[in-house]
């Protein structure tokens, strides 16, 4: 789990650093400024910004279930965060696994990629697709219920 937070966490003590800097030269505006656009990254950079993660065999059992796409992703990944970002609110229609914390759900990313844990690797009716097209990806989802 420290793995996870690791990134974000370096990112906010780094931002802190930079600003104390500026604000003891006398220049509190940018070092607000600065502290800011730390813990943006950060946040970006953390799993805050993806849906809850689900282990890789529930993630399968659900998409046998509802024919929504699987996503394996990881903290820190700027293609995972691309796809999330890009995906918008249909990010929450998928199933997604962090390999970080799910031995198995990288297990899964190693196979597919050739022994690569290449993310995001998304599985649709049991096949792999390594870093697909944001677009492609809304497509493959089942209309909305």
């Amino acid at each position: 789990m420290t793995r996870v937070w690791m990134l974000p966490i370096l990112l906010v003590l780094s931002g802190a650093a930079v600003a104390t800097g500026h604000a003891r030269s006398g220049d509190p505006g940018l070092a607000a400024a600065l502290l800011a656009l730390f813990v943006l990254l950060a946040w970006m950079t953390s799993p805050l910004v993806f849906p809850r993660p689900v282990p890789a065999a529930e993630a399968r059992r659900r998409s046998a279930v509802d024919g929504r796409p699987v996503v394996y992703w990881r903290p820190g990944c700027t293609y995972c965060l691309k796809l999330r970002l890009r995906l918008g609110r249909d990010a929450s229609r998928l199933h997604w696994v962090d390999i970080w914390r799910d031995p198995a759900g990288a297990a899964e990313v190693r196979a597919a990629n050739g022994g690569d844990e290449t993310v995001p690797t998304v599985f649709v009716a049991d096949r792999p697709h390594t870093n697909p097209d944001p677009a492609w990806v809304r497509e493959q989802l089942p209309p909305a219920a």
